[in-house]
């Protein structure tokens, strides 16, 4: 009985005193243990070092706090929303990345077409696939501005692309225009975000994969394969011009400067025969029996080497008697036979 006592703490005492039964007096001191013990660990919160917290208190923000073990008051009567303020929030369109044993694969499904099937300027169904990577800024501004963060930027960013898709030609957005139109959707969305107040800010815009849908693709690929033999036979016309151009060119070239030459040298050649005849003229009207001997004798050593061999015959003879031998290719041979 005196251990019993001394056990009592002054709490039972009073309720003992007023006539509460023990089974009670049991209940009120566990209620008070877990009351305690309840109020000692929602009194405090840990901050993730990815992020801020804000506390809140009956719905108003009274404290933004940052990485770390803080105290707020117990029972919910502070909460604390935390924020990813330092980590890269993604977003993706069209597939979903999903993580199995360790191992990161992408997954596409039928529901996601709705989101990645988009209509070209040149009224070309595609497939587009693309990544907004964001950052939050402002964890006030994020929890607040508008009711669903995650699907506002969703919207925003579906919208935006599908506008910028849907004013380009779809050869481009498949092949040289990827990059400008990632450019430009990042500047888009940056700034629809910023309209809202959102407190986030647009670090990346990345097409992943940007293909005709699956049952058009066979012919969509005849239609590439066409555009490149298109390309291949443009491109040896091409080089085939750039060879005959520059030949024909050059040979059109040399044949004037040869008719300019030839012109050239026929009016040199009829200048030098105006002046030799004038020259002769002159000698010829000073002198003519002189002159006209000279020209004779000129004339006959020129034409009698060409006549080859020359006989003399006589009316009654029998055979021609050889006068003068002037085939010297026939005596050359006659000698070297000798």
């Amino acid at each position: 009985m005196a251990n019993s006592r001394r056990n009592i703490t002054p709490i039972e005492q009073y309720l003992r005193k007023n006539g509460i039964k023990p089974i009670l007096i049991t209940v009120f001191s566990a209620l008070a243990i877990l009351f305690v013990v309840t109020g000692a660990f929602t009194s405090f919160h840990t901050v993730n070092p990815e992020g801020r917290s804000v506390l809140k208190r009956f719905g108003r923000v009274i404290d933004i706090r940052g990485p770390g073990l803080h105290f707020k008051l117990p029972f919910n009567i502070d909460r604390a929303y935390f924020v990813p303020t330092e980590r890269q929030l993604t977003e993706e369109f069209g597939f979903r990345t999903i993580s199995t044993n360790g191992r990161t694969r992408y997954a596409k499904r039928p529901e996601h077409l709705d989101e990645s099937l988009m209509l070209t300027g040149d009224l070309k169904v595609i497939d587009v696939e693309w990544v907004v990577q964001y950052r939050v800024y402002d964890a006030d501004k994020y929890l607040h501005r508008v009711k669903d963060q995650d699907q506002s930027i969703r919207d925003i960013s579906e919208a935006v692309m599908r506008r910028i898709v849907g004013n380009e030609l779809g050869s481009d957005v498949l092949t040289e225009k990827r990059v400008h139109v990632a450019q430009m959707a990042r500047e888009e969305i940056e700034e629809a975000l910023q309209s809202f107040d959102l407190g986030v800010i647009v670090r990346r815009v990345e097409l992943q994969d940007v293909t005709p849908p699956q049952r058009v693709k066979p012919a969509f690929n005849e239609v590439n394969q066409a555009e490149q033999e298109r390309e291949r036979l443009i491109n040896e016309a091409e080089k085939r011009r750039s060879q005959v151009i520059p030949r024909a060119e050059g040979q059109a070239i040399q044949i004037v400067e040869e008719a300019r030459a030839y012109a050239t040298e026929r009016i040199n050649r009829a200048r030098g025969e105006t002046e030799r005849f004038t020259a002769i003229l002159e000698q010829y009207n000073n002198s003519p029996q002189v002159t006209r001997r000279r020209l004779y004798i000129e004339m006959i050593d020129k034409v009698l080497p060409e006549l080859g061999n020359v006989y003399v015959v006589e009316d009654k003879g029998r055979q021609p008697l050889p006068l003068l031998n002037l085939d010297r290719e026939t005596q050359n041979n006659l000698k070297e036979q000798k």
